[in-house]
């Protein structure tokens, strides 16, 4: 009977056993998945304003990748670029630091590489510090962090009086392993590209539309056939960086200019701030437009063949994606022929990012996001918090993108126009900005003056309505100078 007894709870135990082993192996990936390291994709385009997306309808642009993409995503509708040129921009992105103290101040050229104006070796970018935490990292595209030095890459802009193309050797690329990418190049259906160890003179040129070969090159990396790009079994970063809409407008392969050009010229020149025919800007304006809209639906065309890529390899549950842009750019408005100046298509850039399951997707008008702001956030994101620099500027806002809940900033603040010499900091504009105000101090011919926008009243900012007395006025000009002493910047407001 004892024997009989015991068999049966053998039998039971043996019963229970795998019920319990598949419970356990079930935690056990769970608990694997919630603690994955996630990729991280970041798809940076050149010169692309804000307001020039479908899914906005603020201008008659085709995004229709994107407003696919927007309804799964988080969307800040007021992202702006802080300092609205491309190297200013993209060290702030790659720092977390504003122009004056990363010392990218002006753009990287020959003209200011005397000042020692480009990416510091030194600078602790959010790459390194993925690199130091096992991340395999790869930049494909546009750099433009590295100036230029004698003798001159022979490519087309480094022939003139100003040199712009630099290679990037192996010890400043800041974490990135693979490497396929060049300083600054604008013959978009010829680009130029140096590989990951290609030496400085060994270049190659493309036949194909830029933003194409780039989409090509990142499903390649995201493919990882046989392990050759990227360390398979380690979490990875990419950034896809592209110049187009970046001029020259007109390289655009024929297929996505097709589709603007039959449009009635009236219905794409509607905005209140586009000069009037027979003026200079007003008339490029009119030669441009169609051209520009095009490269953005080409771009957006690739941006949905890089997400349709990570879908097919299955990385898209785990891999936060970041879409944005560097600045955006005038085109004409506002007599000003791109970008680097006050206004809002200069300033305003899209911002989309998705994280499936983690972000909640939603527009928002309200988060007065920076481009400092993204390194914390995105090492916040990634688990990484105790990780990031304590000499930052930014912000992390990570809780935020997340749910919407937690701080938010109240302002954002913007420079740029700064003469690239490190004796004349004081040159150039310095503002404020709201989600309803635009306070700016703007000096030109060593004359220097305030504006002010009410940017819901007057969206194209066609009146300033400066006033030293006005109540917006007297809270916005304390802000504006504390942020100055704060960032050590030296610009000087002379008061009325």
């Amino acid at each position: 009977m004892k024997s009989s007894l015991t068999i049966n709870r053998v039998k039971r135990i043996f019963l229970v056993f795998p019920i319990l082993l598949i419970g356990l192996v079930g935690t056990a990936q769970n608990s694997t998945k919630s603690t994955t390291k996630p990729n991280l994709l970041i798809i940076l385009a050149d010169q692309w304003r804000g307001q020039a997306l479908g899914f906005e309808g603020k201008e008659p642009v085709k995004t229709p990748y994107l407003d696919k993409f927007a309804k799964e995503s988080l969307v800040l509708q007021q992202m702006v670029s802080n300092y609205p040129v491309c190297s200013p921009a993209r060290a702030m992105l790659m720092t977390g630091q504003f122009p004056i103290k990363n010392r990218v101040y002006s753009n990287v050229n020959s003209s200011s590489a005397p000042f020692g104006i480009e990416l510091q070796k030194e600078a602790v970018c959010w790459s390194d510090v993925l690199k130091s935490n096992g991340y395999s990292n790869g930049y494909i595209g546009k750099w433009h962090l590295d100036s230029p030095y004698e003798p001159y890459i022979p490519t087309s802009n480094n022939i003139g009086k100003v040199a712009w193309n630099e290679w990037t050797a192996p010890d400043r690329r800041h974490g990135f392993d693979y490497w396929y990418g060049y300083g600054t190049y604008d013959v978009h259906n010829k680009p130029m590209y140096w590989d990951t160890n290609a030496t400085r003179d060994n270049f190659h040129y493309v036949n194909q539309w830029g933003p194409i070969h780039e989409a090509d090159k990142a499903i390649e990396f995201m493919k990882n056939e046989g392990g050759k790009l990227r360390k398979s079994d380690a979490p990875f970063s990419l950034v896809v960086s592209m110049n187009p809409p970046h001029s020259q407008y007109e390289t655009v392969p024929e297929n996505y200019y097709n589709i603007y050009k039959d449009v009635p010229l009236s219905s794409l020149v509607k905005d209140a701030n586009i000069p009037p025919v027979g003026t200079e800007n007003g008339d490029q304006y009119r030669k441009d437009i169609r051209y520009y809209y095009a490269n953005i639906t080409g771009v957006d065309e690739q941006i949905g063949r890089i997400i349709q890529g990570l879908k097919d390899q299955k990385l898209d549950d785990n891999t936060i994606v970041i879409i944005m842009a560097d600045h955006g750019n005038c085109l004409g408005k506002h007599d000003e022929v791109s970008k680097n100046n006050i206004f809002e298509e200069s300033l305003r850039i899209p911002f989309i990012i998705y994280w499936k399951g983690h972000i909640m997707a939603r527009k928002d008008n309200q988060f007065l996001g920076s481009i400092p702001d993204v390194y914390p956030t995105i090492l916040d994101l990634m688990g990484l918090k105790n990780a990031i620099p304590k000499d930052l500027d930014g912000t992390s806002y990570a809780q935020y993108f997340l749910n919407g809940k937690g701080n938010t900033p109240s302002e954002q603040f913007i420079l740029g126009a700064i003469i690239s010499n490190n004796a004349k900091i004081n040159t150039g504009f310095r503002g404020v900005r709201t989600k309803d105000y635009k306070l700016a101090y703007v000096k030109k011919k060593n004359k220097g003056a305030f504006e002010l926008y009410d940017l819901n009243a007057d969206p194209f900012e066609m009146k300033n309505i400066y006033n030293p007395n006005n109540t917006i006025v007297k809270k916005l000009k304390p802000v504006l100078k504390h942020w100055l002493q704060k960032t050590n910047d030296g610009f000087t407001i002379e008061e009325e």
